[in-house]
């Protein structure tokens, strides 16, 4: 989820920077920053759906 996400941050950025815009105090530096932020940690483990028990079976 974090993974589409930092993508979609990404396809923002690169259409604020090919356009020239910035809206107040994020321009597409920051949606970058955010972006590899957000792919980072998807690739840490965080924010995926998969979960690890600890209970042993008998």
């Amino acid at each position: 989820m974090l993974a589409i996400v930092a993508a979609v941050l990404f396809g923002l950025a690169l259409l604020f920077d090919l356009a020239d815009v910035a809206t107040g105090s994020i321009g597409s530096a920051e949606l970058t920053t955010l972006g590899l932020l957000l792919l980072a940690l998807h690739l840490a483990g965080y924010g995926t759906t998969w979960h690890r028990r600890w209970s042993r079976r008998r």
